[in-house]
């Protein structure tokens, strides 16, 4: 039976969200060996996700140079202000989250996007940033603050460096590049479930981050239950801010890592980890654990 039928009434969401129910999440598997032709035979060409070997790209000068661990914590991680700091007027883009709670006793978020500079963006992680022994001394209620989809094209050309294209990113396909972007916060983080137009690369600088993924035909499904259940015509192929705030967020969040959860394909990186997400696969990506996750992504042909 179809999951989209818009002349359902306004509960009848409820059953088709149960479809998705309580199965456990499967582990990605790793590639044998981190080669292009490895890549391309068994991840690229079949259009499958796939985890590239441990310490495949360990070797991104950001990572070191961006970013350090913490000395007592060693989970924790900061940012290397010493190296960052020549390049604090550098804008960013930066998503704003604010949740206050209601006279009800329910969360109500507000969401918008802004450019800041760079230093102000360290500023705020660092006051975020958890105290000793990994004590979290933050307001739980205010502003959260996400640098997303900032553009490598638009870094200073020594940022840039620290970033070099991966060589299976280069030799795999058609060797053109559609975008690449970094995505850094204080965790936890949250991108919700959504599909891209380009095979991409996703790479785990700092901290912690995991990912689901779901089929083409099952995500389309996931999403029309939520469309369903927020009586929304929103459009599955060109995602904005709707799907970062409001209703729409709340039924992804359920379907995708709620106890209604369809079994999803999930991976675990760690700093160094990197990740295949064929075009048009579904997938929702969280930041976890306490401190800095970073992130760098290319999209590609």
């Amino acid at each position: 039976m179809p999951l989209w039928r818009p002349s359902l009434g306004p509960d009848d969401w409820i059953p088709l969200l149960r479809q998705f129910h309580s199965k456990a999440a499967k582990p990605l598997v790793s590639l044998s060996d981190g080669s292009v032709e490895v890549f391309r035979e068994h991840a690229f060409r079949p259009a499958v996700p796939a985890i590239l070997p441990k310490g495949s790209l360990h070797n991104l000068p950001a990572v070191s140079r961006w970013f350090e661990r913490d000395r007592e914590n060693g989970e924790i991680w900061r940012f290397n202000t010493s190296y960052l700091s020549p390049f604090g007027k550098t804008m960013v883009p930066v998503e704003v989250t604010q949740s206050n709670k209601l006279p009800s006793g329910d969360l109500e978020t507000k969401f918008l996007q802004q450019e800041a500079h760079l230093t102000d963006f360290i500023e705020w992680c660092e006051m975020q940033a958890p105290g000793p022994n990994g004590t979290d001394q933050r307001d739980p209620g205010t502003i959260r603050l996400y640098l997303a989809q900032a553009s490598l094209s638009d870094l200073p050309g020594t940022l840039r460096k620290d970033l070099p294209t991966p060589g299976i990113v280069e030799s795999a396909g058609r060797g053109d590049v559609y975008n690449s972007n970094i995505w850094i916060g204080m965790a936890p983080t949250d991108t919700p479930l959504h599909k891209d137009p380009n095979p991409n690369l996703f790479v785990q600088l700092a901290g912690r981050k995991v990912v689901r993924l779901y089929e083409p035909s099952v995500g389309m499904e996931m999403f029309r239950a939520a469309q369903m259940r927020t009586h929304d015509t929103a459009s599955a192929s060109f995602r904005g801010a709707e799907m970062m705030q409001g209703e729409e967020k709340k039924a992804l969040e359920d379907i995708v890592w709620g106890n209604d959860a369809e079994n999803p394909l999930e991976a675990h990186l760690n700093s160094g980890d990197a990740i295949f997400i064929p075009r048009g696969w579904w997938h929702s990506i969280k930041g976890v654990g306490k401190g800095l996750t970073a992130s760098v992504n290319w999209w590609f042909r």
